[in-house]
This record gives C-alpha cells, sequence and structure tokens, in this order.
C-alpha cells in the first residue's frame, strides 16, 4: 500500500546481524513488542547516527524493506523487559549480548565486563507496516 520512498529521509537500519534476528526482531516491533535495542559504545553507529531522545528512525527488514518508525526515548528499570531479548530477565539479556558483542569484537564472552559501554535505547513505534 505504500512505498519506502514515501518517507522522509530518516537514518534507516534493521536489528541483528543475520536476516532471521532481523526479521524476527522487525516483526516483533510491528506486533508492538520489542520496544528498546542495544548497541555496544562506539560500535556500528557512527557518533553523528546515535539517537537522541525524539529523533524518528526507520526500521526495515533484512532486505530494507520498511517496517516501522521509530521515536527514542529515555532509558528506564525496564530495559531488559523491554528488548524482548530471551526470557527477558537482566541475566539472560546480559548473557546474550556478551555473546553477541564478544562474536562482534572477536574475543571471548567473559572479556565483555560490567563496565562494558552499551548504549540503550528504548523507543515508541509511531508507525508501522504490515508484516
Amino acid at each position: 500500500r505504500w512505498a519506502n520512498s514515501n518517507f522522509p529521509p530518516l537514518p534507516r537500519f534493521y536489528f541483528c546481524n543475520n536476516r532471521q534476528g532481523s526479521d524476527a526482531c522487525a516483526t516483533l516491533v510491528v506486533r508492538g513488542i520489542k520496544k528498546a535495542t542495544a548497541t555496544r559504545y562506539g560500535g556500528l553507529i557512527p557518533k553523528e547516527n546515535r539517537p537522541e531522545v525524539g529523533d524518528y528512525h526507520i526500521i526495515t527488514k533484512w532486505d530494507g524493506t520498511t517496517v516501522a518508525v521509530i521515536s527514542f526515548g529515555q532509558v528506564g528499570a525496564g530495559f531488559a523487559h523491554a528488548e524482548v531479548e530471551g526470557d527477558q530477565s537482566l541475566v539472560q539479556w546480559q548473557e546474550v549480548h556478551r555473546t553477541y558483542y564478544a562474536r562482534e569484537m572477536g574475543c571471548e564472552a567473559r572479556d565483555i565486563t560490567y563496565d562494558f559501554a552499551v548504549i540503550c535505547h528504548h523507543f515508541q513505534t509511531v508507525f508501522c507496516a504490515y508484516i
């Protein structure tokens, strides 16, 4: 019903580093379940593209298909629950992200310590497509 070109020039991104994870997360956003995400500080998002409160971003599936427009908000205490990783507990979130960041950086999960800097984003979906 609508084309990707109908959107203003907003930053675009997909979740995860693989098709299955990316498309699964996009579906969770559209369903209103996933409301947060995390990126290692200094990671894949260039400084000029890091979200600020009130910014809008386009979420895509792995293939670039637009599925939602989100607005970033404040980070709160329920972050692990809002990101919808595993059982949504903080322990599970830490385990999943240690493994992910270690793989991304080419190190061991034990090298990702509690002082490892991560940018945590809460967001609100303001528009979504049907998947």
